[in-house]
């Protein structure tokens, strides 16, 4: 069973999602948080597999909750549930060690495909709002790209090839496709990048991927 924590202000959004998440046999919610503070004490209790994370919150918002679980040793996968208009607080929640963010108007099957593939680890980036976000990026921290062109350059050409299809957050089995690479290779492929990086997930790697421009636009 994949087991979550729903940290969300509003107990009908909560009410809703536990609905959507308990329809399935293999995903299981654990518990319920009003707020950031809240969640991170629940999260350390019950150490869930997948954290799905409201930004705005009085006291400690998801943002703010998303760094502070980031910190642990074997922190919980967050899946930050966004609103337009919340793009740079979604960046930072991400570079913060968020594995990716949707909107909360999300159809309930594409948000339970989101919870089992955040569970594998594999990065949840929304398309109806994916290009703001790189845009925001782009504007507010294009400085820092030589630096991350510098950053990337410790990777080996195949390394430099996963690492420009993390950006486009592809899975294992489409860079498979894509470089014509076993699953198994792969893996091990985006394992070394990661490590090599600092990257703790696979969404960071997109992040720095973007801002070394070797990701499609």
């Amino acid at each position: 069973m994949i087991r979550v924590i729903l940290v969300d202000d509003e107990q009908l959004m909560r009410g809703g999602l536990r609905m959507m998440m308990e329809s399935t046999d293999d995903i299981e919610v654990v518990g319920e948080a009003g707020d950031g503070r809240e969640g991170v004490a629940l999260v350390r209790e019950l150490h869930p597999d997948v954290v799905l994370m409201d930004i705005r919150m009085p006291g400690m918002d998801g943002l703010a909750a998303t760094e502070e679980l980031a910190q642990s040793n074997d922190p919980a996968k967050v899946l930050v549930l966004t609103t337009f208009g919340d793009e740079s607080y979604v960046y930072r929640a991400l570079s913060a060690g968020a594995v990716g963010f949707l909107l909360k108007d999300t159809p309930p099957e594409d948000l339970v495909a989101a919870v089992r593939k955040a569970h594998e680890g594999q990065a949840i980036l929304d398309p109806a709002i994916t290009q703001s976000v790189i845009a925001h990026f782009t504007d507010e921290a294009s400085h820092g790209r030589q630096a991350a062109r510098e950053r990337v350059e410790v990777l080996s050409p195949r390394e430099m090839e996963v690492l420009a299809c993390l950006g486009e957050g592809l899975s294992n089995a489409e860079i498979g496709q894509r470089l014509n690479l076993s699953e198994t290779t792969v893996k091990s492929h985006v394992s070394r990048v990661m490590d090599k990086l600092g990257c703790s997930n696979r969404t960071q790697a997109a992040i720095l991927a973007y801002e070394a421009g070797m990701a499609a636009k």
